[in-house]
């Protein structure tokens, strides 16, 4: 008997989609100025979906050709239990899973570093916007720097390879990041700058925060050698090699150089949607999909019909121009 291969997720502009970012919760232990306001309302418990739910619906979508998985939130670690989605997922890792990634604001990540990596995680992006304490509680409204650092070195010891994601921040962080990506490399991390996106209502203006990342670039190209390399890990950094610190430094840049003609990506939310893009509202429900009974043959129609909807690319730059926020929901809602 011969089974039937499934066909590859192809998005109407030719697009293959292998990449699935999940969120496990909408819920943080910080309070990132650029990401949600201090009082940020999370989505009621009942409305998340069970781990076992995103369990399987994580491999429904890796039944049809997703080969890699990002677990994402809101922070991933503050969620009860996630170590069981971890090890079940973890567990597909070579049976068309390709790999298993997880991004955290490294609060956490000193009890959790052992635990992920005994469970198939070998790679991580840990989320730090600066390394001086009094810039950290400003930016995150907590004290916490210590346990970050202390995290980031647990995962080290763990064997999990890092990268650091940090956003360049106008007027905060920016000035610090050429010793952030020092320190970053004198560690054997890579490092990528990220624009900041005009995603949820915040408590400042990201007009204010917003520092384009070429001109974060020519600054940084005068102070040392940039070599474009050719280096992807799936995600949409572009990588140069700093040819003092022999580092990898990334640059995401949604607004001055967008990526959107090779986005691989679709996003899961902890409540079940599915967004096509991280810069449009078209979304897919899966919860009550699968909570009105539907087998893994119609939840994998309905992402089939979902990716058909994939758009083109999205509107950042206009929201920009306009001075509002592209979606009205924060990125702690999406995942990053």
């Amino acid at each position: 008997m011969i089974v039937a291969t499934p066909r590859p997720l192809v998005d109407p502009y030719g697009r293959s989609v292998s990449y699935l970012r999940a969120s496990v919760t909408d819920r943080c232990d910080l309070r990132c100025a650029y990401c949600m306001p201090e009082r940020m309302k999370f989505q009621p418990r009942h409305d998340l979906l069970s781990l076992e739910e995103l369990a399987r619906l994580i491999r429904v979508f890796i039944g049809r050709g997703v080969r890699k998985v990002r677990l994402t939130g809101g922070e991933p670690l503050v969620r009860k239990g996630v170590m069981t989605l971890v090890e079940r997922l973890g567990a597909e890792i070579g049976r068309g899973l390709d790999e298993l990634t997880l991004t955290t604001n490294g609060v956490q990540l000193d009890e959790f570093a052992m635990p992920l990596a005994a469970a198939g995680i070998r790679r991580i992006n840990v989320s730090l916007d600066t390394l001086d304490p009094a810039t950290f509680e400003f930016l995150t409204r907590r004290p916490v720097l210590a346990n970050v650092l202390n995290g980031i070195d647990a995962a080290a010891a763990a064997g999990i390879a890092i990268k650091i994601n940090t956003v360049a921040l106008k007027g905060t962080n920016d000035r610090e990041i050429p010793a952030i990506i020092s320190w970053a490399h004198a560690r054997g991390f890579d490092i990528s700058l990220i624009e900041v996106m005009p995603m949820g209502e915040i408590d400042d203006d990201r007009a204010d925060q917003y520092l384009p990342l070429a001109e974060l670039h020519a600054a940084l190209r005068r102070r040392w050698t940039l070599e474009p390399i050719a280096y992807r890990t799936g995600g949409p950094s572009r990588y140069v090699r700093v040819a003092e610190t022999g580092g990898r430094l990334g640059f995401i840049t949604p607004l001055t150089n967008n990526f959107c003609e090779g986005c691989n990506r679709v996003r899961l939310t902890c409540t079940g949607r599915l967004y096509m893009c991280l810069g449009q509202n078209d979304a897919a429900d899966f919860r009550d999909l699968m909570r009105q009974g539907a087998d893994d043959a119609a939840i994998g129609a309905a992402i089939e019909e979902a990716i058909g909807r994939k758009p083109k690319g999205h509107d950042f730059e206009a929201a920009y121009r306009c001075g509002t926020a592209s979606v009205a929901r924060a990125m702690a809602v999406t995942g990053g």
